[in-house]
């Protein structure tokens, strides 16, 4: 999977945009394949719950049926359908409803980032002394007009996936020892004082 996804239809949106949902692509995404069961257990709900929303995500693309990863057929596996979803502001903002969706799924993805980082904090001791060393909260302040800004922001998007590209290969070789997902979040917009 090397793909990429531009939501652009405020129904596929909202599909993605309900808190459940945001969390089982999220781990689809990470995680790779699972049942609705493992999903179930990962995120606390129940499995009928899980499969609702399972087929939602499907239904608009978000998701698709795995190749079988046991023996027992009466499971459906289920995988992210792309590497990275994206949404602009400018496929939504003609409609009083489109921005307001698209607001809110932006809100449940910051807060779905925040209750991320901070189960980290809470469990960074467990990390050991290399993983807190090597781990990063970084706030930075430039003075950029909005090509600046959009030139910055494609080459951080290209070095984080050449780092990505990078672990898959080194992944795909053999080299598992010591890897863990890792998660980069990046906001980057203008603000007055």
């Amino acid at each position: 999977m090397d793909n990429r996804r531009r939501i652009t239809d405020l129904g596929t949106l909202k599909a993605f945009g309900h808190p459940l949902r945001m969390k089982l692509y999220g781990a689809l995404r990470a995680g790779g394949p699972a049942t609705a069961s493992q999903l179930g257990a990962q995120v606390d709900e129940a499995v009928s719950l899980v499969s609702y929303h399972l087929r939602k995500l499907a239904e608009h693309g978000l998701i698709e049926e795995a190749e079988a990863q046991s023996e027992d057929a009466r499971e459906r596996w289920w995988q992210a359908a792309q590497d990275t979803l994206s949404f602009r502001h400018e496929d939504f903002k003609d409609t009083p409803e489109g921005a307001a969706t698209h607001a809110a799924v932006l809100r449940g993805l910051i807060a779905h980032r925040r209750e991320q980082y901070e189960t980290y904090l809470d469990q960074q001791a467990a990390w050991g002394a290399e993983w807190r060393t090597a781990a990063d909260q970084s706030d930075f302040l430039a003075r950029l007009n909005p090509a600046e800004l959009t030139r910055l922001n494609a080459e951080i998007h290209a070095l984080v996936r050449a780092y990505e590209e990078q672990g898959r290969a080194a992944e795909a070789a053999g080299d598992t020892e010591g890897r863990e997902n890792v998660a980069v979040h990046l906001a980057s917009f203008p603000f007055r004082l």
